[in-house]
């Protein structure tokens, strides 16, 4: 018996679709029997079919068995083919499961019955790589991917027609509304099913208002993570394939995006505006309509409430389809992620999202009200509370302290303000946790009030009062809903339905506070904070109450990617920022640094700032040798000298003499040329993967394939290398990592012989651009001894790793247990103040007479003298290099337990708080994991610490915090990627 050719599927006909039950040997023997193809079958999941992938003798994948659930007909998988091959024909650069043919053309398939009926059994192309199943994060580039290429299919799609998408499916968000309602009761438990059918009704109520602005057309309607196919190989997991066309069916080609966009709520870590680089990519390709952008989020409600519906109703029905039994968490976790955030939030940050911030808002800002809503109170009597990330009141880490907020309204009221007030819209530092892997609500949806004396709250303007209770009143004002907040203990004196302007509204006392918000009176009540991802939603539907008080609106400021734009704009593009969509960061403090969304984030990264962000003793000591002087070194002051001294104090004799500039790269070049100076020899041997600076010379003797592609081939001809002394994954790993220095002197050796001396050798001490590598026990040793030997010098590199952050060692040198001739230094010397330096012996300096004179205008100035002082001063009284030791050790403990979790961990590379993390995609062949720890460092981000990779295949977490790290510090980061590695 055949299946009716020409009927489609009504769901609301059918009491249940249960999948065909069907073993893997009555699998094999209809591909065998009915389709020419031997084979061993593997059951694959599906909701509503079976799927059987068919083996070949060695057990590789051959191709699809699908076995169509009886309720489809023969014309709907018609449609299903067809628009399969249409995608692939439009979209070649995407996989997709065709089905297979035969010679002259006709689809590979055959009727077999099942206890329900017969069915269509046919074989589909089988796509290696995997889906996107599972809890694993979703990365922003794999979510965008996602977006794209749903809106690739969606374009493809747009003008198909056939007989076989004239169907009424349960997932179709069409029915959505009559689905929930046949299906809800399947659903157990009370609570969950009440969720459900409220959240179907408001999301419903949405869509039917913008129902007949949505076009329709052919959609494929299941482009989720089980259905889009990774690329091979593609880490993080990328798709590039497309299967199961079994929903097939005409309907709003919106519903395309949000049935995409639900998948992705169920995996690790992702939330409500996770998915939005995924609506970006769609409009990119596909551009919505204003009503389209305005259903998706309904839609994504609508998708979620069918699924877990459907879920619970296909397990009742179909109890051994562990397919279905298996989802019915993760579709509860789409629902709840779903449904956290209110429709209208949702809908305008998506509107914003694809460029639409000029369709109007539903709430005006507030205009000049006829009354003020204080009575007697003008706008000269309040004083502005600004607690954001650049406000002076946040300085020494006052926003670390719970009660700052009430200690600097008591200060302003003591001052004698009538009244203090807090600033709608802007971040409030202080409601930041210090370490939180979720950013908080910091931005406020209204204003605070406190008052200084007696006052009464009058009516702006005339009004229906919505609420009177103790504590609380809502009145409308115009279009808007005005709600006052104060305390229980205070009756409202408007108690009738209406106020006329400037009646009594409540008396405040001395000392009270009043919180006033302007929202939307047809949208959700706001609450007092909000956090940053969600905030341009939700201030889309409030006002800023300030005209109410006599004050002037907050102007609309620029956005974070109006500010990029500025950026690449006005700043070359090739001085780059970390990460795609980089943090605003404007206050540090310690090893924190703060968004101006008021977020906090640990930073791991920071070898600038070893005492720690916005160190106290360091800007006093900048504030007042400014108010007395700056100048350049060439005249005489005590500062200059003293650092000098001090400085000089810390390295072995002979190096005595010091030369102060202002960074790293100007370090490095002076180096260099005192060598090539007081050698004679223009020849420098320098390791690979290896950065020095950014000047010529400094540039010229760097060799990191990362900073610079071309690094070795663009060598200038006097620069000569010698292999990265790695022992971890250089030429020669453990043990035989002592076969490096001995080829090292070979080249010094050959360099000699053939005419060329090496003036000089640089290399850093502790291989710091490498991830922390410590260096072959008496690599240095046998280097140095080479290189003079031929008249040449020894230039340490210390700019990263000396000044203790080693923790055993003040200078990396000493690790090595070698004096180099000349020693350069930057970063930590000035805390993030421009400041470097260049030690070496009286005779040494004494040469660079020969190449003429030597002058820094700020360098060794008056300020970068009692900076570097200052520095020095406050990592012996705080015992920091002490801190690397203790902090360092354990976290490098904590990161070693990690790696016996964690696969991908190659190794822990590094001494106190220089830690490199290596990643590998194997520990044998050591492949570097590359985009894996690009995926990480994003995550990371997201979990609020601040991390970057390093090395030549920026496969290394390169982990050098400000040496002021607590062990609570250092723990969050070890739980935070413990974390981040699970769902990576």
């Amino acid at each position: 018996m055949l299946p009716d050719e020409y009927r489609t599927i009504d769901f609301f006909a059918e009491d249940a679709l249960p999948a065909p039950r069907m073993t893997p040997a009555e699998a094999e023997l209809i591909a065998a029997e009915h389709l020419g193809v031997t084979a061993r079958a593997q059951a694959v999941g599906s909701q509503q079919d079976a799927n059987f992938l068919l083996l070949a003798d060695d057990g590789t994948p051959a191709t699809i068995l699908k076995i169509a659930n009886p309720a489809f007909s023969t014309v709907e998988i018609d449609a299903q083919d067809a628009a399969a091959d249409l995608i692939a024909s439009a979209c070649p650069e995407l996989r997709v499961a065709t089905v297979l043919r035969r010679p002259d053309g006709s689809p590979l398939r055959t009727t077999v019955d099942t206890e329900n009926g017969p069915a269509v059994a046919r074989l589909l192309r089988h796509l290696p790589g995997g889906t996107l199943s599972g809890p694993r994060h979703l990365s922003p580039g794999t979510v965008a991917r996602m977006g794209t290429i749903v809106g690739k299919v969606s374009t493809a799609l747009r003008d198909f027609r056939h007989p076989g998408l004239d169907r009424v499916l349960q997932w179709d968000p069409q029915h959505a509304d009559r689905v929930v309602a046949k299906l809800a009761r399947h659903i157990g438990e009370p609570d969950r099913r009440a969720a459900v059918r409220t959240a179907t009704a408001e999301a419903w109520a949405h869509v039917r208002k913008l129902a007949a602005a949505l076009p329709s057309q052919a959609v494929h309607l299941d482009l989720t993570d089980d259905n889009l196919i990774r690329c091979l190989d593609s880490r993080p997991p990328m798709p590039d394939g497309i299967i199961d066309f079994g929903d097939v069916t005409t309907s709003w080609a919106v519903g395309e995006l949000a049935v995409s966009l639900s998948s992705m709520l169920h995996h690790d870590g992702v939330e409500p505006h996770h998915v939005l680089p995924a609506v970006r990519a769609f409009h990119a390709v596909r551009p919505l309509s204003p009503e389209e952008a305005e259903a998706v989020w309904p839609l994504v409600v609508l998708r979620a409430a069918i699924l877990v519906a459907s879920g619970r109703h296909q397990a009742a029905v179909d109890e051994d389809n562990s397919y279905a039994t298996d989802a019915l968490d993760h579709e509860w976790r789409i629902f709840e992620q779903a449904t956290r955030t209110p429709l209208p939030v949702m809908s305008h940050l998506i509107r914003e999202a694809t460029g639409m911030t000029d369709v109007p808002a539903r709430t005006a800002q507030a205009d000049v009200p006829a009354h003020p809503l204080m009575r007697d109170l003008a706008a000269h009597d309040i004083t502005l509370l600004d607690l954001s990330a650049e406000a002076d009141s946040m300085d020494h880490g006052a926003w670390t302290d719970a009660g700052t907020e009430a200690r600097l309204v008591t200060s302003a009221l003591a001052d004698g303000a009538a009244a203090v007030a807090t600033r709608y819209a802007h971040a409030r530092l202080a409601e930041t946790p210090a370490l939180s892997a979720e950013s908080p609500a910091t931005v406020p949806t209204g204003i605070d009030l406190w008052l200084g004396r007696d006052a009464v709250v009058q009516a702006p303007a005339a009004g229906k009062v919505l609420a009177a209770t103790p504590g609380h009143v809502e009145l409308t004002y115009g279009a808007q809903a005005l709600s006052l907040s104060f305390s229980r203990e205070i009756q409202p004196v408007a108690t009738g339905a209406t106020v006329r302007a400037g009646e009594d509204i409540a008396h405040l006392r001395s000392g009270a506070s009043l919180h006033i918000a302007l929202r939307d009176p047809e949208g959700p009540a706001a609450p007092r904070l909000v956090r940053p991802e969600y905030a341009a939603g939700w201030l889309a539907l409030t006002a800023d109450p300030a005209p109410l008080l006599g004050l002037p609106a907050e102007s609309d400021r620029a956005s974070e990617g109006h500010l990029l734009d500025r950026r690449a704009a006005a700043f070359a593009t090739v001085q780059e920022h970390y990460y795609a969509n980089p943090p605003r960061i404007e206050r540090g403090w310690r090893h924190h640094l703060l968004s101006a969304d008021g977020r906090s984030y640990l930073d791991i990264v920071n070898n600038v700032t070893p005492l720690g962000h916005a160190h106290p003793r360091v800007e006093r000591a900048v504030s007042r040798q400014l108010r007395r002087l700056n100048t350049n070194s060439r005249f005489h002051y005590a500062s200059v000298v003293e650092f000098s001294e001090r400085l000089a104090a810390l390295l072995p004799d002979p190096l005595d003499t010091v030369f102060l500039v202002n960074s790293g790269s100007e370090a490095v070049d002076l180096g260099l040329r005192l060598a090539v100076g007081a050698s004679g020899r223009p020849d420098v041997v320098a390791l690979r993967e290896a950065y020095h600076g950014w000047t010529y010379a400094s540039d010229a003797v760097s060799t990191s394939l990362q900073d610079n592609p071309n690094a070795l081939a663009t060598r200038p001809s006097w620069v000569h290398t010698v292999d990265s002394p790695n022992s971890y994954r250089g030429r020669h790993r453990g043990p035989d990592a002592v076969r490096y220095a001995p080829e090292a002197v070979a080249v010094i050796d050959a360099l000699a012989a053939a005419g060329r001396p090496a003036g000089a050798f640089i290399g850093e001490t502790f291989y710091g651009n490498a991830g922390g590598v410590a260096l072959p026990d008496g690599y240095l040793a046998q280097v140095y001894a080479a290189v003079r030997r031929h008249g040449g010098l020894a230039v340490a590199d210390e700019v990263q790793v000396g000044y203790g952050r080693l923790g055993h060692w003040f200078w990396g040198f000493e690790q090595q247990q070698v004096v180099p001739d000349i020693v350069c230094v930057a970063k930590a010397m000035g805390n993030g103040h421009p400041l470097g330096a260049v030690i070496t012996s009286r005779a040494v300096a004494d040469r660079y007479r020969d190449q003429g004179y030597f002058f820094s205008s700020t360098g060794g100035s008056p300020v970068s003298s009692v900076v570097g002082l200052t520095v020095l001063d406050t990592l012996r009284d705080e015992d920091l290099q002490g801190n690397a030791v203790r902090v360092g050790g354990h976290l490098k403990k904590r990161l070693e337990a990690l790696a016996d979790r964690h696969d991908i961990i190659g190794a822990v590379h590094g001494s106190g708080l220089y830690l490199g993390l290596e990643l590998v995609r194997d520990r044998v062949g050591l492949e570097p994991a590359t985009e894996e720890t690009a995926d990480l460092c994003d995550r990371m981000l997201d979990l609020g610490v601040i991390v970057q990779p390093t090395g030549d295949h920026l496969n290394i977490l390169k982990i050098k915090p400000p040496l002021c790290i607590d062990t609570t510090a250092a723990d969050f980061f070890a739980d935070m990627l413990d974390l981040a590695l699970t769902q990576l």
